[in-house]
C-alpha cells in the first residue's frame, strides 16, 4: 500500500472540531491510519459581491433581503441580469453556491409583474408553432423593466423541473419561504406521482409556479396539454434543476421531452426562457444546449465563499485469511459498505452530522443497519427511522422505493436536526437542502468526478470547514483512484454525454408528439434532421398515418405510456409482506430479477426480509421477515451477437478494434449468499427466470491466434486472460466516458461465433446505445493503456477484486488470469502509432 500523502503544510492547526481532528479521530487504532492513502487540503475562498440588476423588481429585491440575500454574489447577479434580458442561462458552479437564487429571482420577477397586452393566440397554420428564434433582446433604445417574452393571457407562469420528487418538494418549501412577503402573487404547487387528486386540481386551477419532474411532464402534462392551455399560454420561464443528471439515454429522453414542451408552448404562442442549474461540468453551455435544443449562455465563475475542506482517500484493509478465502482463494478486502458503516457510527457517536452516500438502495440499508448495531453495541437495533433517544436512533437510511409518507418523514427529521447520520443514495446529492453537515462519507467512486464533488460539497454548505472521505470499493477503478489521486483530484470534470438524435429515443417521442399535435412537414425544429427520416418509417410500421402533409397518431393506446424515459423496464414491482399484505415499497422492473428473486435478502428501513415468491407478470414480490447472517447477489450469464460492424481499425499486430450494433441476452441463473462484512461467498442457489434481451452499441477488440501466441498466452489460459481484461476495462471506462460500470456490460470469449476470433466486448447497457461505447472506441488507446497500468500496479499474485475481479460478474469471476490479461493488453498497439 502506498504511503498516505498530504497537500497540507506540516504545521497545520488542529482544532478539536476541525476536519483534521475528525480525520485523526477516524484514523485512531493500530491499523486504521494506514488505510488513508492520500489527504487533500482545499483552501477556503472569500465571497465576491455585486449589486442586483437595476431592472429586478423592487418587491423581489425586498423579499430576497428579508431572506438574508441583500448582497448577491457576482455569479448570481450576472445570471439574473442575463435571464431578465431573455437569455437562456445555465449556472454551473459548485455545491452551496446559491444556484437556486439565480433562477428564483427572475421567476419571481415575472410572477409579480402585472400582465400587459392582448393574449397570444395559438398558431392556426402550423401546430408546430413558429420557428425557433434566438434569445430575446431588448428593443433598440429599450432597457425597461417590463416582462420578457410574449404577452400573456394572465399573469405569468413558470415551470420547475427536478430529477427527483424529493428535490421538487424541497424547492416548494424554499419558494414558500422566500416568496412569503409577496403574498398571493406567487402560488407554488408540486405536481408529481405522489400528489393526491385534490392537490392536482388546485394546481391546475390556481398555481402559477408548477414544480414537477420530466416523468410527469412526459406522461401527463404534455399529453393533457389542453387542460393546461392557460398555463402554457402564460409560460415565461422553464427551470431545469440539477441538469447534469440528464446524461446518457435518460438525458436523451429528457432532451426530447423538452423539445415536445417547446413545441406545445409555441402552439399556445409562448416562448419561455430556460434557466438551468448544474454541477460543475465540462462545457456546460454546449451540454445544456444539446439538452434543451436552444443557444445557452453559461455562468461558471463561482463567487460564493467556501470553508476549508479536508478530502481523504481511504482503502479498506484485507481481512484476516480464513479457510477458502474469497473466490479462487483470493484475499478478501473488507467491503466499502462495512467500512463506511463503521466510520458513520464513529462520527455519529461523536455528535458529527454526517451523510454517507452509496450508489445502491441495498447499500444504503446495510450502512444504516450496521452503523446502528455498532452504536448499540451489537445486533438488535430498533427499526430504522427518525426516532430514538440514543445515537443509534439518530441514524437512518434514505433511498428510492420508499412510500411517500416515509420519504417526507425522513426529510423533516433531517432538516430539523433529529437525525445525525444518514446513509443515502444520490437522492440527497441532488440539491435537497441539508444545512449544517460536518462530514460526508462516499462509499465507492460515484462514477463521475462531477458527482464526487457534488456529494463532497454537501458538507460545509454554510461556509464552514468540512471533512469528505472517499472509501474505495474492491474494484479496479476505486483501487486505481485511491492510489492515483491526481487522476481523481487534478483532472477536470467530465462532459455530459447525451444523444437526442438516437433513433431509438427519438422515434417514440415523435409518436407522442403526433398524439399531442399532428406533426407538420418542418419538424426539424425542434426535433432535429433525423426526424424527417424517421417519420416515413413510423408510417410504414403503422404507428403514424399521413394525411396531406401531416402525420397523426392513430392508435388507441397513449404513446407516452409506451416510453420509459428512465429505462426502468416498465411499472415498478411491488414488494409486499406475505403474512400481512402490507406494501413495503417498490423496485424497478428491470432490476427485479436481480434484487427480489426467490431467496433474495431484502432490506427495508432496518428490517430484513427474504423473498418467498416473485410474480413478474403481476409485478409483485412476496417477502417474509427473517434475519439471515448473509446478503445475496444475483449471478447472470450473458450472450452477445454482432448485428452490424460500423467501424473497424487496426489495434496493433494482428488485432483490431471495432464499433457497432449488438444484441445482448441476459439471464439470472443463480444467487450467491455472501457474508455481510467481507463479501465472502457462503453458498449458491440455482434460479429459473426468463431472459432479458437488449439491442445496443458496443466496442470490441479481436486478436488472432498469432497475436495471442506472440503475447505469450497459452490456449488453455486464453479464456481467463480475455475475461480478466474485460473486467478491468469495464472498471476503468468511467474515467474516459460519463458512465459508471453499472451502465455498461461486457462479454469475452476465446472464439466468438460472429468474429471467429478471441474477442472482448464492452457494450452500453441501454436500448439503442448511450454514447459510452462510442466514446470508448475514440479513446481506446488511453483507456486500455490505463487498464493495463491498473492491473500491473496491483500487488496481488493471481487477481483480486482490486484489479480483475468484478462485483457484477455473471460467472462468479471464473475463469480469470491476471497475468494473461496483462500480456494481451500489452500486445494491443504494440509498436504502432495511436
Amino acid at each position: 500500500m502506498s504511503r498516505a500523502k498530504s497537500t497540507d503544510p506540516p504545521d497545520s492547526p488542529r482544532r478539536p472540531d476541525s476536519p483534521e481532528a475528525l480525520l485523526a479521530y477516524l484514523g485512531r487504532g493500530a491499523d486504521r491510519a494506514a488505510r488513508v492513502t492520500h489527504v487533500e487540503h482545499l483552501p477556503a475562498r472569500d465571497a465576491r459581491h455585486a449589486p442586483w440588476p437595476a431592472d429586478l423588481s423592487p418587491e423581489v429585491v425586498r423579499a430576497l433581503a428579508d431572506a438574508g440575500i441583500g448582497r448577491p454574489w457576482e455569479h448570481q447577479a450576472d445570471a439574473v441580469a442575463r435571464a431578465l434580458r431573455g437569455e437562456s442561462v445555465v449556472v454551473a458552479t459548485g455545491t452551496a453556491s446559491g444556484k437556486s437564487v439565480c433562477y428564483l429571482a427572475p421567476v419571481l420577477h415575472s410572477l409579480v409583474a402585472p400582465p400587459a397586452g392582448p393574449p397570444a393566440e395559438p398558431s392556426r397554420t402550423d401546430p408546430a408553432g413558429p420557428a425557433r428564434r434566438g434569445p430575446r433582446r431588448p428593443a433598440a433604445g429599450g432597457g425597461g423593466t417590463g416582462p420578457v417574452g410574449p404577452s400573456p393571457l394572465r399573469p405569468a407562469t413558470a415551470l420547475y423541473l427536478a430529477p427527483t420528487k424529493a428535490l421538487a418538494a424541497d424547492q416548494r418549501r424554499a419558494v414558500r419561504d422566500l416568496a412569503a412577503p409577496l403574498g398571493q402573487a406567487v402560488r407554488p404547487a408540486v405536481y408529481d406521482g405522489d400528489s393526491p387528486p385534490e392537490e392536482r386540481e388546485w394546481a391546475r386551477a390556481h398555481a402559477n409556479l408548477l414544480l414537477t419532474n420530466p416523468d410527469m411532464l412526459h406522461r401527463s402534462l404534455l399529453p393533457g396539454h389542453r387542460r393546461w392551455s392557460g398555463f402554457w399560454r402564460a409560460l415565461r420561464h422553464v427551470v431545469v434543476d440539477e441538469c447534469h443528471v440528464y446524461r446518457g439515454v435518460f438525458g436523451s429522453h429528457v432532451a426530447q421531452v423538452l423539445r415536445r414542451l417547446r413545441r406545445i408552448c409555441a402552439h399556445y404562442g409562448a416562448e419561455p426562457v430556460f434557466l438551468a442549474a448544474s454541477a460543475t461540468v465540462a462545457d456546460p453551455a454546449a451540454s445544456v444546449g444539446r439538452l434543451i435544443g436552444l443557444p445557452v449562455t453559461a455562468v461558471t465563475e463561482d463567487a460564493s465563499p467556501r470553508g476549508r475542506m479536508v478530502f481523504a482517500l481511504w482503502e479498506p484493509p484485507l481481512t484476516r485469511e480464513r479457510e477458502g478465502g474469497g473466490e479462487r482463494g483470493a484475499p478478501v478486502r473488507r467491503t466499502a459498505v462495512a467500512e463506511t458503516a463503521d466510520l458513520l457510527g464513529d462520527l455519529v457517536g461523536r455528535g458529527v452530522r454526517t451523510v454517507a452516500f452509496v450508489r445502491s438502495r441495498r447499500g444504503a440499508e446495510l450502512i444504516s443497519l450496521i452503523a446502528r448495531e455498532r452504536l448499540e453495541g451489537g445486533p438488535g437495533a430498533s427499526p430504522n427511522g427518525a426516532g430514538g433517544s440514543g445515537p443509534a436512533g439518530r441514524v437512518a437510511s434514505y433511498r428510492g422505493g420508499y412510500l411517500p409518507e416515509e420519504r417526507r418523514e425522513l426529510e423533516v427529521a433531517l432538516r430539523s436536526g433529529r437525525l445525525l447520520g444518514l446513509a443515502a443514495t444520490n437522492a440527497l446529492e441532488l440539491g435537497v437542502d441539508v444545512a449544517g453537515l460536518d462530514a460526508v462519507l462516499i462509499a465507492g467512486y460515484p462514477g463521475t468526478r462531477a458527482s464526487l464533488w457534488q456529494q463532497a460539497g454537501r458538507a460545509g454548505r454554510r461556509g464552514t470547514d468540512a471533512l469528505a472521505v472517499l472509501i474505495a470499493r474492491d474494484d479496479p477503478l476505486d483501487t486505481y483512484l485511491v492510489h492515483h489521486p491526481e487522476a481523481l483530484l487534478r483532472r477536470p470534470v467530465e462532459a455530459t454525454v447525451l444523444d437526442p438524435g438516437n433513433p431509438h429515443v427519438l422515434s417514440p417521442h415523435l409518436c407522442a408528439a403526433a398524439a399531442e399535435l399532428p406533426l407538420g412537414p418542418a419538424e426539424e425544429e425542434p426535433f432535429g434532421p433525423v426526424a424527417g427520416e424517421l417519420l416515413p418509417r413510423l408510417e410504414a410500421r403503422s404507428l403514424l398515418r399521413r394525411r396531406g402533409n401531416r402525420w397523426y397518431w392513430t392508435r388507441r393506446e397513449r404513446p407516452a405510456a409506451m416510453v420509459d424515459i428512465r429505462g426502468t423496464g416498465g411499472e415498478p414491482v411491488r414488494v409486499v409482506e406475505a403474512d400481512t399484505g402490507r406494501l413495503l415499497g417498490t423496485v424497478d422492473a428491470a432490476a427485479a430479477d436481480r434484487t427480489v428473486h426467490p431467496g433474495a435478502v431484502h432490506l427495508h428501513r432496518g428490517a430484513t426480509f427474504v423473498v418467498r415468491e416473485l410474480d413478474l407478470e403481476d409485478g409483485v414480490a412476496l417477502v417474509e421477515e427473517a434475519n439471515p447472517p448473509w446478503t445475496t447477489t444475483a449471478r447472470e450469464v450473458t450472450d452477445i451477437s454482432v448485428l452490424e460492424t460500423e467501424r473497424s481499425v487496426p489495434a496493433g499486430t494482428d488485432a483490431r478494434l471495432c464499433f457497432g450494433s449488438v444484441r445482448v441476452t441476459h439471464r439470472v441463473v443463480s444467487c450467491l449468499r455472501r457474508r455481510l462484512v467481507t463479501g465472502e461467498v457462503l453458498g449458491e442457489t440455482r434460479l429459473d427466470l426468463p431472459p432479458r434481451t437488449l439491442t445496443t452499441r458496443a466496442v470490441w477488440w479481436t486478436m488472432t491466434e498469432d497475436a495471442t501466441e506472440a503475447a505469450g498466452v497459452e490456449p488453455a489460459a486464453l479464456p481467463g486472460a480475455l475475461h480478466a481484461a474485460e473486467h478491468a476495462a469495464i472498471g476503468m471506462l468511467p474515467l474516459f466516458a460519463t458512465c459508471d460500470r453499472w451502465d455498461i456490460g461486457g462479454v469475452s470469449t476465446a472464439l466468438h461465433g460472429d468474429t471467429l476470433l478471441p474477442t472482448v466486448f464492452v457494450h452500453d447497457g441501454h436500448p439503442g446505445g448511450a454514447g459510452f461505447a462510442e466514446r470508448a472506441f475514440h479513446t481506446a488507446r488511453s483507456w486500455l493503456t490505463a487498464t493495463r497500468e491498473a492491473i500491473a500496479a496491483c500487488e496481488c499474485a493471481d487477481g483480486c477484486p482490486s484489479c480483475v475481479h468484478s462485483p457484477k460478474c455473471g460467472n462468479g469471476n471464473e475463469p480469470l488470469d491476471k497475468h494473461g490479461a496483462l500480456l494481451l493488453l500489452s500486445r494491443l498497439w504494440h509498436g504502432h502509432a495511436p
